[in-house]
Formats: C-alpha cells, sequence, structure tokens
C-alpha cells in the first residue's frame, strides 16, 4: 500500500482507467488527481511513467499493475463509496476543503470569480445568471467550469460523512 501524507501535504494522485468516479470525488477533498483517461492514457507502462514522472501514487484496481509501482494503492471495490471506505481506511482524509482547490471536470485549479479570495480572478469574469447570488463561485482556469456550493456539494459532504 502507497505513502499517505498528511491533510496539509496531500499525495499527488494517478486514477486507473477504472476508477473515473472516484476521481471528482478526491478532486472536491483537495487532492490534485489525474485521470488516465482526462490524458488518453490506458497502457500500464504509460500509467506507470506518468505516476513516477509526477511524483504521484497510483490508485488501481489491477493487482499486478499495483506491484509494478513505486507508490501505488490497490483498491479491491467496485462501487465508488466502497473505494472511498478503502481510501479512508488507508489513511486517507476524505472531507471537502472550505474553498475547492482542482475542478472535479479536469482537475484544473480553481479560481474565485468577484470575491476576494483570489488575486489571480479576473474582474471581467461575469457570474452566470443560474448561479445564486449569495454562493461563492470558482471557475476553473483550465476548461473554465464553474463550481459553487449546493445541492450536489450538501450531497457529496453527506456521502462523505457516513463512510
Amino acid at each position: 500500500m502507497g505513502t499517505v501524507e498528511t491533510a496539509d501535504d496531500r499525495p499527488r494522485l494517478l486514477l486507473d482507467v477504472m476508477l473515473g468516479k472516484l476521481a471528482t470525488y478526491l478532486r472536491m477533498c483537495g487532492y490534485d488527481t489525474m485521470y488516465a483517461l482526462d490524458e488518453r492514457v490506458e497502457g500500464d507502462d504509460r500509467l506507470l511513467e506518468l505516476a513516477e514522472a509526477g511524483g504521484r501514487v497510483l490508485l488501481t484496481r489491477d493487482r499486478q499493475l499495483a506491484g509494478r509501482a513505486d507508490d501505488a494503492v490497490l483498491l479491491t471495490e467496485r462501487d465508488v463509496e466502497d473505494q472511498l471506505c478503502e481510501l479512508r481506511d488507508a489513511g486517507f482524509s476524505l472531507t471537502l476543503d472550505d474553498t475547492p482547490t482542482f475542478c472535479g471536470r479536469c482537475n484544473g485549479p480553481l479560481d474565485s470569480v468577484g470575491g476576494e479570495e483570489s488575486e489571480t480572478t479576473e474582474s471581467t469574469t461575469p457570474r452566470p445568471d443560474y448561479v445564486p447570488d449569495d454562493r461563492p463561485l470558482w471557475r476553473c482556469r483550465e476548461c473554465g467550469q464553474y463550481f459553487w456550493k449546493g445541492s450536489h456539494w450538501t450531497d457529496v459532504e453527506a456521502r462523505l460523512k457516513e463512510l
């Protein structure tokens, strides 16, 4: 099983092709989480190269692949909530950050929109009409996706507390 660092110094992760649903949860928990299919990578050798070059812990359901990695966590469960339990039991912190850090869609960095939380926010970025005015808003620098703490955030937070 791989080395798990404290919540303040979270490991960078690489998830194999079998763990796509898990990526969003881990990104919401503040982990820099690369997903193999986002990178168009399926081959084991290339996954191992990416993990080593990026200093990433490989998360996989493939026992042989985990055995070949310098730092890997082997997950045995198929259901994402069961996978989260496995990670919790392995020492991963699974709580949502007060301020989202990574895009749930692409893992890009998030900037605050229309607030004082980020100096990198462009003041010309308009707030979308569909986002309630009373909610802090973030936008991904890479894909442009908007994020706010709405019902999805609340649902994920409740799921994580039930683990």
